[in-house]
């Protein structure tokens, strides 16, 4: 298992090497004056060189990357451009508003993907009829188009929710719940519509296995085989959809947090890349992967638990 844990971790580690490369590498490729966008058009040529060689523009590409992956091995992202504030500052003040939405929706999309498609392998019939009609409905529909609905109906219309904005969790634990429900269930529709067809599939296979059969034939009551053993069975590649549908929440979170006008990650990486702050928005990415990873690598543990098979492989 440790053995396992360390092909993982170095796996995970060397991802985020190679994306913040290759994200340095594109931001400088952009070939935007940001000098001149921060001082204005009406800045004189002196002044946008002197602000150039203010944030070390003027060096080599090679140079400005090795002083960058210096300062981020030291736990170090660098300053905006733009308003001077520590990028880890930003990182910290905005993450866990995305996190406490992507987290929730995560959450809801496990719990209810596992219960809906329990119920579509086991009922069959017009029950498993409704749940894939509302997993291709749930896939199909943009999340921004869930939250624009949720947003109108249950927070303007109705008022049961608000609509926008945040209440860190240390204020009050039921307005912060209050605040994350409407966004964390937008997120969650895609994802529970594919992980809960993943879970069906997968049951329905598990159901019709011979060691099934023989569990059945020793008198074992059917709520103890598909409980104790065959979900068990069925659950590491609901894992690996639930997995990717993580990657999907965190880039739907930008969408999300602009409708429901949160201050989280993904409202900041948008106003870096509209202002070609290139710390701002190369932290975020590194941070953001670096989530994806740590997410990963703990499922990759469950799934390790559940399949001893994969960490032999």
């Amino acid at each position: 298992m440790l053995t396992f844990l360390i092909r993982r971790i170095a796996a995970g580690a060397a991802l985020v090497a190679v994306v913040a490369t290759a994200t340095f590498l594109l931001l400088n490729l952009t070939g935007t004056d940001v000098a001149r966008n921060i001082l204005g058009e009406t800045a004189t040529r002196s002044a946008v060189a002197a602000k150039s060689h203010e944030l070390g523009l003027d060096q080599p590409l090679v140079e400005r990357y090795w002083h960058w992956a210096e300062q981020a091995l030291r736990g170090d992202l660098g300053t905006s451009w733009f308003t001077g504030d520590p990028v880890n500052q930003s990182l910290m003040d905005t993450l866990p508003v995305t996190l406490s939405i992507v987290l929730a929706g995560l959450l809801i999309a496990a719990v209810l993907s596992v219960a809906l498609g329990t119920a579509a392998a086991l009922r069959g019939g017009w029950v498993d009829r409704v749940v894939q009609f509302a997993a291709v409905l749930g896939t199909a529909v943009p999340s921004f188009l869930i939250a624009l609905v949720l947003a109108v109906t249950l927070a303007v219309r109705l008022g049961w929710l608000p609509a926008t904005g945040y209440v860190a969790i240390d204020a009050s634990v039921v307005d912060w719940l209050r605040s994350i429900t409407l966004p964390a269930v937008s997120l969650a529709v895609a994802a529970t519509a594919a992980t809960a067809m993943q879970v069906r599939g997968a049951l329905m296979d598990v159901l019709r296995a011979d060691y099934v059969r023989t569990l059945r034939s020793r008198g074992l009551k059917p709520r103890s085989i598909v409980f104790r053993h065959a979900l068990r069975n069925a659950a590491p590649p609901a894992l690996t959809v639930l997995a990717l549908q993580f990657i999907g929440l965190i880039s739907g979170a930008v969408v999300v947090e602009k409708v429901f006008g949160l201050p989280g990650i993904g409202t900041l990486a948008n106003s870096a890349a509209v202002r070609g702050d290139a710390p701002v928005l190369l932290g975020t990415v590194v941070v953001t992967v670096a989530i994806v990873v740590a997410v990963n690598l703990l499922l990759d543990i469950a799934y390790g638990w559940l399949n001893p098979k994969v960490r032999v492989s």
